[in-house]
């Protein structure tokens, strides 16, 4: 085996003139990943910002919408079963038995106040009369009916039920 020889010495010969351009160019990498990840962290942050609210917005309009809905259906749900109350009571008016029938006009009564009630179901209403009592009296409603043509009515001495009981009285919490 032979020994390697000895190294030698090397010269370093140092240039101190300007750097050339991509060398600064080099030094300044850092400092634009910097920026540039600045740069990514504010336009993620206004997006987000402007999604968040986006999203609020759309929320809110839709529970104005389900709300608005809602009131749509009660009402359509009121209406209906008004109508249906109106049928029962159509029906019991235009009866035979006197009974019924004053029952019947006695409800068309009650259902004509009701803030459901629109004009064409009244003027249904008109109808219904006429056809019981007469054109003569369907004007009038039967406020001014002959004393020969009395119209029983229901709770005539404000009584609702075979109990005694009236609109008036109050119930009464037990125990209280």
């Amino acid at each position: 085996m032979t020994p390697a020889p000895s190294p030698s010495t090397l010269d370093v010969v140092v240039h101190s003139g300007p750097a050339d351009w991509w060398v600064i160019l080099a030094g300044l990498g850092p400092l634009a990943v910097l920026i540039a990840a600045l740069l990514a962290f504010y336009i993620n942050w206004r997006t987000l910002k402007q999604r968040t609210s986006a999203d609020a917005t759309a929320l809110e309009q839709k529970r104005a919408a389900d709300t608005q809905a809602l009131l749509q259906k009660t009402e359509a749900d009121s209406r209906a079963e008004w109508w249906r109350r109106t049928q029962w009571a159509l029906d019991r008016a235009l009866d035979q038995d006197e009974g019924t029938k004053a029952l019947g006009l006695a409800t068309l009564e009650v259902l004509a106040r009701s803030e459901l009630a629109r004009t064409e179901e009244l003027e249904l209403f008109d109808i219904a009369w006429k056809s019981v009592w007469g054109d003569e009296n369907g004007d009038d409603n039967g406020q001014d009916a002959d004393a020969a043509q009395e119209v029983p009515f229901v709770d005539v001495d404000g009584n609702i039920g075979e109990n005694g009981t009236t609109d008036e009285d109050k119930t009464k919490e037990a125990g209280a």
